[in-house]
């Protein structure tokens, strides 16, 4: 092998090396073949990996200095493989395939492309619905690099005008950080922690019970350490936390870190950072946080140690879970090491004087119903059934009930299930037995939540059962009333000739909205819904002749009480 390769070799490993040491990931992703979303020099309000309530941020939020309209370029050649349009969520979205095996997604944008809005429509009309998801015909509409695509806007469940962009792996779905492509965003300000968390766990499962303490910290440019400085006195398994934020230097916007380590008298202990993940791990953000402090106090803990039924890709590395035993009567350095994905660092040194003196904890026995992370276990009395599935504890529960008096109007009950303290990763099944018979009405009994509302339900061989996705206290009650429908600029008899749109708005008592539709002269008309003024509205089209017009709309609830507004109009 020539002179000349093995020095080229040996650069490449060494740059290789130099990037590793500033960004932990587990492979290599092309660089320079993708090209930002927008002509906006790049700023961003949202980054990826970012902690949000219920779910891992899966993209950039590339800003739009707070206006709608901006050209989205396709960011690859490719084709558009699917588009989405959705009440909530990203509103509009648009998704291009591209030939690297990658996947890239767009959301929240105003318009598409004329040939796409028209398939979109024509797709919507054939449907008669205004929600779609359209997996599009490969090859039907090919783009390259840079092409105008959509324009970008606010639409669905966004705080303000931006484009939220994704790079997915097209086949495991999974999204990845964008950034880790080049699509780098200016960033020389290391991430600011403000506090540690300590957790002693001592062999039991870490529950709003396991005693904690919460440290103040201080310092800048990287370097910090506790607001009172002090060693340690720590005994038996403890976990750690950690209270941080990061920022770039092209916005002000408060975002996540890239990784977090954790070291051990200079052994990496634990691991975290934000490389990829798949949609269905991402509710997992309730294992990573101090789950129990974020409900009774909206902070943000990242928990520096894994609870063993939390199962996501962000962990790339732990002993022992990230808990460390302190048992040895020794003095020991703990250290944070925080990333930003531009390799700024800031760092966090703790002593800690191993204390055996107190004794060694016994784990405490359980009070209520042991219920096991990694097996389905059951709650079952005369009055309720409980069923986890095996993946849906992200640690073993010690599992309270009690049963307290009706609430005004319930059939049932209401039953204390747990605690709200807890997450459950996806679902369980609730059943619960009636105390008043519903009678000829059990198909209009739901389960509800005393604090979030009804969950739906079904009635099977005596009991109402319903998917339920956290624990709380749960009753039941009927829906036998009908959806309300207020008019906004439409009534019997209006001249609509000035007008662009019909417009109106809904609302359900219980049981929530399942399907709605609008027609014109008994044909079904496209009525669009907004998420954020909850206005329902019909734009006029040329379909639409001058002259005397009947308008209806008819909605449905999930337990199938329909209400139909109706009145005459001219244009």
């Amino acid at each position: 092998m020539s002179r000349k390769i093995l020095l080229s070799i040996a650069v490449l490993i060494t740059a290789a090396s130099t990037h590793a040491q500033d960004v932990i990931q587990s492979r290599q992703y092309p660089q320079n073949q993708f090209r930002y979303p927008l002509d906006l020099p790049p700023s961003t309000a949202g980054s990826f990996g970012e902690l949000r309530a219920n779910h891992f941020h899966s993209g950039l939020d590339f800003k739009t200095n707070q206006r709608i309209g901006f050209p989205v370029h396709a960011a690859y050649d490719g084709y558009i493989s699917r588009v989405r349009i959705q009440f909530g969520g990203f509103g509009q979205a648009l998704y291009i395939t591209h030939p690297n095996g990658f996947t890239t997604v767009y959301g929240h944008i105003e318009a598409f492309t004329p040939e796409i809005a028209k398939y979109i429509r024509d797709y919507q009309y054939k449907n008669q619905t205004f929600e779609a998801d359209i997996a599009l015909p490969v090859g039907l509409f090919k783009v390259s690099k840079g092409d105008v695509v959509a324009t970008s806007g606010n639409r669905g469940a966004s705080a303000g005008p931006h484009v939220h962009f994704e790079i997915r792996d097209t086949l495991t779905q999974e999204t990845i950080n964008p950034q880790l492509f080049g699509l780098t965003i200016p960033d020389k300000i290391p991430p600011a922690i403000s506090a540690i968390g300590i957790y002693h766990l001592n062999g039991n499962a870490f529950s709003e019970k396991t005693p904690k303490e919460f440290l103040a910290v201080t310092g800048t440019n990287g370097n910090y350490h506790l607001t009172r400085p002090q060693v340690l006195n720590l005994s038996g398994n403890v976990g750690f936390g950690i209270s941080v934020i990061d920022q770039n230097s092209a916005s002000f916007n408060r975002n996540g870190i890239y990784s977090l380590e954790l070291k051990l008298d200079g052994i990496t202990m634990y691991t975290f950072a934000v490389e990829r993940f798949a949609f269905d791990q991402t509710h997992a953000i309730n294992a990573y946080i101090d789950y129990p402090v974020f409900i009774t106090a909206r902070r943000w803990v990242q928990k520096c140690f894994i609870l063993p039924g939390s199962r996501i890709s962000l962990y790339p590395q732990s002993i022992n879970r990230g808990i460390m035993a302190f048992n040895d009567d020794k003095l020991h350095e703990v250290q944070y090491i925080v990333k930003d994905i531009a390799g700024n660092t800031s760092t966090l040194t703790l002593k800690v004087q191993s204390n055996t003196s107190a004794g060694s904890a016994i784990a405490d026995k359980p009070l209520g119903t042991l219920m096991r992370y990694d097996r389905k276990s059951e709650f079952i009395n005369d009055k309720v059934k409980v069923i986890i599935q095996p993946g849906n504890l992200y640690d073993d529960l010690d599992f309270m009930y009690s049963a307290m008096p009706a609430k005004p109007g319930a059939l049932s009950l209401t039953h204390r299930i747990h605690n709200k303290l807890t997450p459950i990763h996806d679902d369980y099944e609730i059943w619960i037995k009636p105390d008043v018979s519903p009678g000829a009405y059990a198909d209009k009994a739901v389960i509800v939540n005393a604090a979030t509302g009804s969950i739906g339900g079904t009635y099977d061989g005596g009991y109402v059962k319903a998917k339920a996705r956290a624990f709380g206290d749960y009753y039941i009650k009927l829906d036998t009333v009908a959806p309300v429908i207020i008019p906004i600029n439409i009534r019997n008899g209006s001249n609509m000739k000035a007008l662009r749109a019909i417009k109106l708005r809904m609302s359900d008592n219980l049981s929530g909205i399942k399907s709605y539709a609008g027609k014109i002269d008994g044909k079904w008309v496209l009525v669009e819904w907004d998420y954020k003024t909850k206005v329902l509205s019909y734009t006029f089209d040329d379909s639409i002749a001058a002259g005397r017009h009947k308008f209806e709309f008819t909605v449905t609830d999930i337990k199938n009480n329909a209400t139909t507004f109706t009145a005459e109009f001219n244009r």
